[in-house]
């Protein structure tokens, strides 16, 4: 049973990128009780996978409550929002949560690693960078699967609380989130959490499928495509590969640096 001691702060807003619906937000759900006696989610209503950290200023935002979801803890208000994990964040902090600020975000579980490249299109990990652009600490959550198995999410399950207590005791800049990727094993094969750089990742590009609809209409599908890239050995898809929790300190700040200089040094 959970205690008061036992909290890291009053309270969490949880958010994801595969919908109000998806498993992964109900391991979170689970995980953030252990957390905070406050919990609230704002979470797309469909699946807002590759979002980024997109926000709607073209269309209206609706909330719509929501039941409580089954194995939740119980009193945790939630809310869902047909709009991307960025626009759930800035809803749940500036509009719902007006006044009473949540102390952490929490974004996840996805289903699938968010590593490396793949980072930059990743709206679990978008959401995060929302929060933090907001001054909220804050920590997207992926559960790395193998093709063709089951996704093992007990082991998010079992070992993010523990994750998530060791990350909020240490400091971070408040212009960093922070990217966890739980392994692809059973819990008690998960070796210790390894602070890791972004790396390569496994997404090598973009591409598209072509095919035909019932009614002879041509449709196109992007689809991402991945492949085993030679990436540093302190890389985030090098620790999950070796069965590691891997946590990533992330920013907005993308500037190239060494190009920069050479630029300059040919102006």
């Amino acid at each position: 049973m959970t205690t008061s001691r036992d909290f890291i702060c009053e309270r969490i807003l949880l958010t994801n990128d595969d919908g109000i619906d998806a498993p992964g937000l109900r391991v979170l759900e689970q995980v953030a009780a252990q957390l905070a006696p406050e919990i609230w989610v704002v979470a797309p209503r469909h699946d807002q996978s590759g979002t980024s950290h997109s926000i709607s200023l073209h269309d209206p935002l609706r909330v719509s409550p929501q039941g409580e979801a089954h194995g939740a803890a119980s009193g945790t208000r939630r809310f869902a929002v047909p709009g991307t994990p960025g626009d759930c964040v800035v809803m749940g902090v500036r509009h719902l949560m007006a006044g009473r600020r949540p102390d952490m975000i929490l974004s996840g579980v996805n289903r699938g690693g968010n590593l490396g490249v793949e980072t930059v299109f990743s709206g679990t990990v978008g959401a995060a960078m929302t929060g933090m652009l907001l001054g909220i600490p804050s920590i997207a959550l992926s559960q790395v699967f193998v093709a063709g198995q089951d996704v093992p999410w007990d082991t998010a399950r079992t070992l993010a609380p523990g994750v998530i207590r060791q990350l909020a005791a240490m400091d971070w800049a408040a212009e960093a989130c922070l990217n966890v990727n739980f392994p692809a094993c059973p819990p008690s094969e998960a070796r210790k959490m390894l602070l890791t750089s972004q790396g390569l990742g496994l997404m090598d590009g973009v591409d598209v499928v072509t095919g035909t609809d019932p009614r002879g209409l041509p449709y196109h599908w992007l689809t991402l495509t991945r492949a085993r890239l030679a990436d540093d050995a302190g890389s985030e898809a090098a620790g999950v590969a070796a069965f590691h929790v891997t946590a990533t300190p992330l920013r907005f700040e993308r500037t190239h640096d060494s190009t920069l200089a050479a630029m300059r040094a040919g102006l």
